[in-house]
């Protein structure tokens, strides 16, 4: 399998470590968040299977072109604008949780406009690239703040102040029923697979994808979660720990670095995760606005040969981002986030039934284009 797949799978699971995902999951450490998340590395990697080998029995298409070949234009205009939303708000979260972090933890004194307003000029112009470029700046940014962050994932486990004790005490919790907010945040790390529906596009020649590839997913997605969930737990303690708005900038708090420039991992954590953060936005909005050319037609907005048509979704998303930064607090976008995941539970698994559908018609058009 490409290593840029893996990127999209990747960026999904490591961006969330810090976003809502951990402060839903702690919330819930005491009434099913460990079997919840039990529940998800066995039903997440399925969902991944299926969509990766959907996708890869057409290289090359988008689920766009597919779905032109295959449903009526009542079906696909609506259902394509309905996707192309789903991923604005994916990419949206992901900013607000960043701008709140941003001005609690290092520009305190900075308009919260302003702060959000340099992300979004940083990514929204990203989002218009081709998508192979889309990925080779995602291959970039990867070189540069993985090793680092893996670095301070490192340094988390081998602190003396991390208790395991707490560590076990929390997993005692293992026989609860799952709690379905904790579920489906757990099952929002898996859909990076999802993006295909667009950067299905770049891999043009089919793949191997195979037990070996879903294996080391769920190794992946397994030490994620733990990550994302015990870690905070071993050091923070399971008193109290749902109430941490955020749990991993809390415990990134309690490292240091003796003989580094920045003593406080905190700066170095919060400065590299927000290059994962932007790479995850990135993604998202890439995905949202190629998904609404199919619907719009951008190509026909022309003033003396130049075509601006693609810049007339950018007012909209930031409009929109700015409203809800202002109209949100943390709280409030925690609860945002647990019913947009609750809803993608049920969205992502009926698209299979649709995934079916698609496969048999395009029998049919395979064959008439043979005749």
């Amino acid at each position: 399998m490409s290593r840029y797949y893996y990127y999209l799978v990747l960026i999904n699971m490591i961006a969330n470590v810090i976003a809502s995902v951990p402060a839903i999951l702690l919330h819930f450490h005491d009434d099913g968040a460990v079997s919840a998340m039990i529940f998800a590395v066995v039903l997440g990697p399925i969902l991944v299977f299926y969509f990766t080998r959907f996708f890869n029995h057409f290289p090359g298409m988008t689920l766009p072109e597919l779905l032109q070949k295959t449903t009526a234009k009542w079906f696909y205009n609506p259902f394509i604008l309905f996707l192309a939303i789903t991923w604005f708000i994916a990419g949206m979260i992901t900013l607000i949780t960043y701008t709140f972090l941003l001005i609690r933890y290092l520009t305190p004194e900075m308009p919260i406009i302003q702060i959000s307003l340099t992300i979004l000029l940083a990514v929204i112009f990203g989002c218009l690239m081709k998508t192979d470029r889309v990925f080779y700046t995602i291959e970039i940014i990867l070189l540069l703040t993985v090793p680092l962050t893996i670095l301070v994932f490192i340094k988390a486990y081998t602190n003396e102040n991390l208790r395991w004790e707490f560590v076990k005490e929390a997993a005692l919790y293992f026989n609860q029923f799952p709690n379905l907010n904790a579920f489906s945040a757990c099952f929002f790390l898996f859909l990076g697979s999802a993006n295909l529906i667009i950067f299905n596009r770049f891999f043009k020649n089919k793949q191997n994808f195979g037990f070996k590839q879903l294996t080391l997913i769920v190794a992946i997605s397994i030490m994620t979660l733990f990550t994302t969930y015990f870690i905070p737990i071993g050091f923070n303690g399971v008193e109290g720990i749902g109430e941490l708005v955020y749990p991993w900038i809390t415990t990134s708090d309690s490292l240091r670095m003796k003989f580094s420039l920045i003593e406080r991992v905190l700066f170095i954590f919060l400065l590299f995760y927000l290059g994962i953060a932007f790479l995850s936005i990135l993604i998202h909005w890439h995905v949202s606005i190629e998904l609404l050319k199919y619907v719009f037609n951008f190509e026909k907005f022309k003033f003396k040969g130049f075509k601006f048509g693609v810049f007339l979704p950018i007012p909209f998303y930031i409009g929109v981002s700015l409203y809800f930064v202002r109209l949100l607090d943390e709280y409030q976008l925690f609860r945002f986030s647990s019913i947009f995941y609750n809803i993608l539970i049920i969205f992502f698994p009926m698209m299979l039934i649709l995934f079916f559908f698609i496969k048999r018609r395009m029998k049919n058009v395979k064959k008439a284009e043979q005749n």
